[in-house]
């Protein structure tokens, strides 16, 4: 068999054919949702992503015969660095056909590229942060990935691990259905905490919307700030997601917290609008746009991205009162289920809360890693 060459990615032409080849591998795979072109291209975009200020990227192809069999990005957050001061790099945007040799040369070349970058160990996938695209799917391959939530071919597990990767996290996701979501106790607890503590959940404010976002982003980097992974969001970054959100948010699904008139917590579900683009096979804008139009009432599940409070906050039962006010009004809007997640295994106040809604773990995410030697 002729050997795997790996090359950088260099010019726009070839960020497209870095794009385009999810095209081959999941190709016949019923429950891939093809992403839209356009948003895999500023998710690449270096020069006009705000990720790429604090953060370094190379992409690689790899291809036998002339022909491209995988890809890979590796890349140093610097920002991560900085916050959990280790020392790591990370790999995403992997997708290669079912043959080892060429994960090994793909893996070897993020690999190389992160060790001439200084950094001792390498995580993944991060497509390319913890804010974006993260883990490989384990379990759960006959269900449709949710809204911003990656999929993988079951093979990938397999590749990863004979390479030597370990597992670092595992990630789960919950199903809530409305059937089983409420319960006496959890009503009459939700009720109590809004009479007699004084709190108030309101929903985003369209009007208002930047200087919402600037509260959320307040919330997020401050309730957040303890958990396995995560790092903060500069406001560039912050500013850049939520523009992209703001045309396929439903108000009444982003919940703020107040205790006193104060911000303390949200919540952030959006329209699961995966179940209308799974059909748009080519990737192309127009035709979702279309279909999201046309066949937004075939849209059943919403995807619980964001639920949390501020850590002085954590054990006043709040968090669980956002779990039922979100499973509340989504069948308010008409919504059957949803998706909660994704929810670090050892994250055991989260997964009480989802365990509380009656929610059933669905899928599992693994975040694995390598030392660099």
């Amino acid at each position: 068999m002729s050997s795997v060459h790996i090359r950088p990615v260099r010019t726009k032409k070839e960020e497209m054919v870095f794009i385009k080849f999810q095209w081959k591998v999941y190709e016949g795979n019923p429950y891939w949702v093809p992403p839209l072109l356009m948003d895999r291209k500023k998710l690449i975009d270096r020069k006009g992503n705000p990720f790429y200020q604090h953060a370094e990227m190379e992409l690689f192809l790899a291809e036998r015969d002339g022909e491209v069999v995988g890809r890979i990005g590796a890349i140093v957050n610097h920002n991560h660095i900085k916050e959990h001061g280790e020392n790591i790099g990370f790999f995403g945007f992997f997708e290669c056909l079912d043959d080892q040799d060429v994960a090994n040369a793909l893996f070897d070349g993020a690999k190389q590229w992160l060790k001439r970058k200084g950094v001792n160990a390498m995580r993944g996938p991060a497509s390319p942060s913890v804010n974006d695209e993260y883990g490989l799917l384990i379990d759960g391959f006959d269900k449709f990935p949710a809204i911003l939530m990656p999929y993988n071919p079951a093979y990938y597990r397999q590749l990863v691990e004979s390479y030597g990767f370990r597992k670092a996290k595992d990630l789960f996701t919950y199903e809530v259905h409305k059937e089983k979501v409420f319960s006496e106790k959890l009503t009459r607890i939700s009720e109590i905490l809004k009479k007699r503590e004084g709190w108030v959940f309101r929903s985003l404010n369209m009007k208002e919307f930047d200087r919402e976002v600037m509260t959320i982003r307040e919330l997020y980097n401050r309730g957040w700030e303890r958990n396995w992974g995560e790092v903060p969001m500069t406001q560039e970054e912050f500013e850049y997601v939520a523009k992209d959100l703001k045309p396929i948010v439903n108000p009444n699904l982003v919940i703020i917290a107040e205790k006193h008139g104060k911000p303390a917590g949200f919540a952030l579900s959006l329209p699961d609008l995966n179940m209308v683009l799974k059909d748009n096979k080519k990737g192309y804008l127009i035709p979702a746009l279309i279909r999201m139009l046309v066949f937004k009432k075939r849209i059943e599940r919403i995807r619980i991205i964001i639920l949390g409070v501020l850590p002085e906050y954590l054990n006043s039962g709040i968090g669980g009162v956002l779990f039922y006010e979100t499973g509340r009004r989504s069948v308010e809007e008409g919504y059957d289920y949803g998706e909660a997640g994704w929810i670090v295994e050892d994250n055991v106040m989260m997964n009480r809360g989802a365990e509380l809604l009656n929610g059933v773990k669905t899928k599992t995410y693994r975040v694995y890693e390598l030392p660099l030697n």
